[in-house]
């Protein structure tokens, strides 16, 4: 009993606390899902297994350059989370973080990842890294975001990197099947997002971001979903057929891109309560599903 009121205490002090706060400034769930992208992407450049420490810092410094950006757009968009619902909660909105102490985290963060992929991997990948920061955190979040409905179809490359970075820092060159594996992210964000903003609607209208749904309406976004899936169905193809990947990886994706379907057709012409908000979530087991295919297939076959 003592040790379970011990670890309950410990969960409920200041320093837990303040510790989680800081935690999620990171948004953690999008920054281990980017992290998984970039591993496939290390281990689809080599054929032996990863060198071990270059891989371990590698990774480690580009989820910590991706979470730098994470901090920086929540420390930008601060005011608009305090409208929205889905984010009021954030460190910031509940003054559970300070500006300050927030930017100073930030900035740890992108220095640290920067020098560790300088030193890890290569000057190439820490540039590119680097700059995929300053696209989302700055470019989108500042300005596109505010400006235009098709704010996360051009800032989308910003967040597609991951595996190629994963694969510079292995290679340290450029590759056309890493852009292809960017492709397929670019590709898969607009439905991914616009499926939770026809879910927020009203939540982005009254924070006043010009997203498709309130500009454009629902019905129009749900017709964008079902066409920027079907695209996605064919580029999410590619692997195959540039000799990337396999027939397992074919047939998985096959299943993935049937189901996605069925998602995004039945949110425009069968709607329910619910449906935006579930073709939201599964695309994010959509992309993690296809990922693990493609590195199951780069092993096994």
């Amino acid at each position: 009993m003592a040790k379970l009121l011990s670890v309950s205490d410990a969960l409920g002090s200041p320093a837990f606390s303040t510790w989680r706060s800081y935690y999620q400034l990171t948004k953690p769930k999008v920054i281990y899902l980017l992290m998984l992208t970039a591993l496939v992407g290390m281990c689809l450049a080599v054929e032996s297994w990863l060198p071990p420490l270059q891989a371990t810092f590698s990774l480690l410094g580009i989820g910590l350059v991706c979470a730098s950006a994470a901090a920086i757009n929540q420390i930008l968009d601060r005011n608009i989370d305090d409208k929205m619902a889905r984010t009021q909660g954030r460190p910031l909105p509940k003054g559970r973080v300070s500006v300050r102490n927030a930017s100073v985290f930030a900035g740890v963060l992108a220095l640290v990842g920067f020098v560790m992929l300088l030193l890890a991997a290569n000057l190439l990948t820490a540039i590119l890294t680097f700059a995929s920061m300053l696209g989302y955190a700055v470019v989108y979040t500042l300005f596109l975001k505010r400006a235009t409905p098709q704010n996360i179809v051009i800032g989308g490359l910003a967040g597609a990197m991951p595996p190629l970075l994963g694969w510079t820092a292995m290679t340290g060159q450029l590759d056309g099947n890493a852009l292809l594996l960017v492709m397929i992210i670019f590709t898969w964000t607009p439905p991914h997002f616009w499926a939770l903003a026809i879910h927020r609607r009203d939540d982005y209208a009254k924070a006043n971001i010009p997203m498709l749904p309130v500009t454009h309406g629902i019905e129009f976004t749900k017709t964008c979903v079902l066409l920027y899936t079907l695209l996605l169905c064919a580029v999410a193809l590619l692997p195959c057929l540039t000799g990337l990947s396999s027939w397992l990886y074919g047939v998985v994706v096959m299943g993935l891109n049937l189901r996605f379907m069925q998602h995004a057709w039945r949110l425009k012409f069968k709607p329910q309560p619910n449906s935006a908000i579930n073709t939201f979530k599964f695309s994010i087991v959509h992309l993690m599903i296809l990922f693990l295919a493609l590195l199951l297939d780069h092993w096994l076959l």
